[in-house]
């Protein structure tokens, strides 16, 4: 196992940001990651787990341990109803290699969640969710390695609190576990979520005439890849802001005031309204600052052409929350975690 010094976290993180780790090493099973624990470099510092570092943002050195997540394999049990699997999944995956390791083994349930950049360990912590699917719909348990005893502990579905774009994790148990492995529930008997008009649209023009498992996963990421940037090519993490949940009664007056303002329920006294609508109407998409901006096809979407700051892309976050609560008086919040 080594540990570096001094390194550089410009390879694991998507934002392409070059901040310096204290300490970086990665770990591949639980028990190596017990020992990097104990170790009395790695327990002087801070700790930061990473894993595919798509959902992070950088804005100085990391005075800390960084530790690269690196615990893998995929294995399945069938429930005895014979209608649903139950698929663990080592929490240093690919979160999309395990949807294609379900779609290769007719697994129905987390479909609409292709193409979502991260590892598994990640997917629980924010509670994932795109294209009216959420990680908890098929989340069965996890088991995390708490720091303070070097123990694993299991958490089921209600332990861990999920509610939109988080859970315990990153709130009360916040530093104090690390996700081992997560295990979803999974159906042999699939019933199909496209109530999201652009997944209807992208079947019709696909001209998909028998829903599947791997058609709506197609479809998905046919949309995804034609509204987010590839990371690969331009730094960004996504989202970079969650979409805010307003009252009732403060969506109405927007509504009179912004005739075209889009909302969809959450429960009979809260709307959610898609933030990246709200940005676009505040005219940041496109725009460009030296070497970040705003992506030109997703007002959601920061990014960094190349050479930009975690600070500038940080600053640039901050002048958009202001100019939205300036105009609609909702305050926007960061989906990615700014370190």
């Amino acid at each position: 196992m080594t540990i570096q010094r001094n390194a550089s976290l410009f390879p694991y993180n998507t934002f392409g940001i070059d901040a310096k780790a204290t300490l970086l090493a990665e770990f591949t099973s639980v028990e190596e990651l017990r020992e990097l624990l104990q170790n009395p470099e790695v327990k002087a510092l801070p700790l930061l787990i990473l894993g595919g570092g798509s959902n992070v943002l950088l804005t100085q050195d990391v005075q800390a341990a960084v530790l690269l997540n690196r615990i893998k394999g995929i294995s399945q049990t069938e429930e005895t109803d014979g209608k649903h699997v139950l698929v663990t999944s080592g929490s240093g995956e690919t979160w999309h290699e395990l949807v294609l390791y379900t779609l290769e083994h007719d697994l129905g349930g987390i479909e609409n969640l292709s193409l979502i950049p991260g590892t598994v360990g990640a997917a629980p912590l924010q509670n994932i969710g795109a294209y009216g699917v959420e990680l908890k719909d098929t989340f069965h348990s996890l088991e995390a390695l708490e720091i303070a005893t070097g123990e694993l502990v299991s958490f089921n579905r209600e332990q861990c609190g999920f509610g939109y774009r988080e859970s315990v994790f990153k709130r009360e148990a916040k530093g104090k576990y690390i996700v081992t492995s997560v295990t979803l529930r999974l159906t042999k008997e699939h019933t199909f979520n496209t109530s999201y008009g652009a997944i209807q649209d992208t079947l019709a023009q696909q001209q998909v005439k028998e829903l599947s498992l791997k058609a709506i996963s197609e479809a998905v990421c046919h949309i995804r890849r034609s509204k987010l940037p590839d990371p690969a090519k331009i730094g960004n993490a996504g989202s970079f802001f969650k979409n805010p949940e307003i009252p009732l009664a403060q969506f109405e007056i927007l509504k009179a005031q912004y005739p075209g303002i889009p909302g969809y329920p959450v429960s009979p006294e809260t709307v959610k309204v898609p933030a990246g609508w709200l940005i676009e109407q505040c005219g940041w998409k496109g725009k460009v600052l030296g070497k970040h901006g705003v992506h030109k096809d997703q007002a959601l979407v920061l990014v960094n052409y190349g050479g930009a700051t975690g600070n500038e892309v940080k600053a640039l976050a901050y002048e958009i929350i202001q100019s939205v609560e300036e105009k609609f008086g909702i305050r926007l919040t960061p989906e990615v975690n700014i370190i």
